[in-house]
């Protein structure tokens, strides 16, 4: 069971350290059941002002904050890596900290600056023409399952807080639909 001091202490690590630190392969799941534990329990009528109460208000917000923190911190670390990746390779130590969604997260970017890269080479050789961006950089802001985009390609499934560069279409639907957010 993990506790706000362990979601401080991730938090934390991560702050002051320039590479990726190693977290619990279950770490999400389980600041998702401390969150959900903390949320009922602020949730409940007894004593609006009851010092215990309103103790555990504070740290339901503190904890989101600093996990919130934590997978921003975290992602700016992979980007870095990601460009790093693109031009050298990675360090393994770094790869092994990923959690398995950020090491997706982390190949579909890798993938993405090689075939850009590939579509710079075309273009500086003379052999391409420069295409207009089709495709929209965007945040989802709940899990979403997979769906048909407008080519009849098959795209997703989604979770919550996932990046994704889809065709704007879609990315405009999507962020119509409450579900996404433009980056």
């Amino acid at each position: 069971m993990i506790t706000y001091k362990d979601i401080y202490d991730a938090a934390k690590r991560e702050r002051y350290s320039e590479t990726l630190q190693p977290i619990p392969k279950n770490f999400v799941k389980e600041v998702a059941q401390y969150l959900k534990e903390k949320r009922e329990a602020a949730s409940k009528d007894n004593d609006v002002f009851s010092d215990v109460l309103l103790k555990t208000k504070k740290q339901l917000e503190n904890a989101i904050t600093l996990f919130q923190e934590l997978l921003r911190r975290r992602r700016r670390k992979i980007m870095n890596l990601v460009l790093i990746a693109s031009e050298t390779g990675i360090s393994k130590q770094d790869f092994n900290n990923m959690l398995l969604i950020e090491k997706k997260l982390f190949e579909r970017f890798v993938a993405d600056i090689e075939k850009s890269d590939k579509e710079l080479s075309s273009f500086l050789n003379g052999s391409a023409q420069e295409k207009e961006i089709e495709n929209d950089m965007i945040v989802f802001l709940e899990d979403v399952g997979d769906f048909v985009g407008m080519d009849g390609k098959s795209l997703g499934p989604f979770s919550q807080g996932e990046v994704s560069n889809i065709p704007r279409e879609v990315a405009k639907i999507l962020v119509e639909d409450g579900k996404a957010e433009f980056l």
